[in-house]
């Protein structure tokens, strides 16, 4: 048999974990990433956990005229809904400011051996995943949803997703405008348990 070796600590990585910060999606401006790179970056991501192999969600890369056309639509759909005009302006300008966003499609595999929930939380491990790739990769990068993420009307007429498919995030990347200071962090002791037996 042949003897495996341990692990290599890698430092750097950890020290990045413990200190990545996303960026607010709307301090996030030109450049953006360029094809090349985001391929790089959905690689990364697609490395996440998947029980089964299923590859239980897909990406939608938006470049700007999409990133505008979803802006319309956004203000349309909430228009359309009744909803609360600031809470509408506010969807609105997320697309309206992007040049860049990755939707990250959850799209759950009809199978009896992994249960739904196992299938979107992997498609929410691929959302986290691009946006460390994109901080790791030196651009901002956030991880956002919102009421059109599970709006049908907005997913079918602005992304013609599948009718079992939603929105697990909207992934803005681009180059960051301001560092945003540091935000308080849990308590873990607060929401930790240890079970000895």
């Amino acid at each position: 048999m042949t003897e495996i070796a341990p692990l290599t600590p890698r430092r750097d990585v950890l020290a990045f974990l413990l200190n990545r910060r996303s960026r607010p999606a709307k301090t996030l401006g030109l450049p953006v990433p360029d094809r090349s790179t985001v391929d790089t970056l959905l690689q990364a991501a697609a490395r996440s956990p998947d029980h089964g192999k299923l590859e239980p969600w897909r990406f939608i890369v938006l470049q700007r005229a999409a990133c505008l056309r979803l802006a319309d639509l956004t203000a349309l759909r909430g228009a359309e809904a009744g909803m609360d005009a600031e809470k509408v302006e506010k969807a609105r300008r997320s697309f309206a400011g992007a040049h860049l966003v990755v939707a990250v499609i959850a799209a759950p595999v009809a199978t009896d051996k992994v249960p739904d929930v196992e299938q979107i939380l992997s498609a929410g491990a691929v959302c986290l995943a691009l946006v460390n790739a994109g901080l790791a990769a030196g651009w901002g990068a956030n991880w956002l949803s919102g009421w059109m993420a599970m709006d049908r009307e907005f997913l079918d007429r602005g992304l013609q997703l599948e009718p079992h498919e939603f929105v697990a995030g909207f992934v803005h990347l681009g180059r960051e405008g301001a560092v945003p200071p540091e935000r308080p962090r849990p308590d873990l002791s607060r929401i930790t348990t240890w079970v000895s037996e």
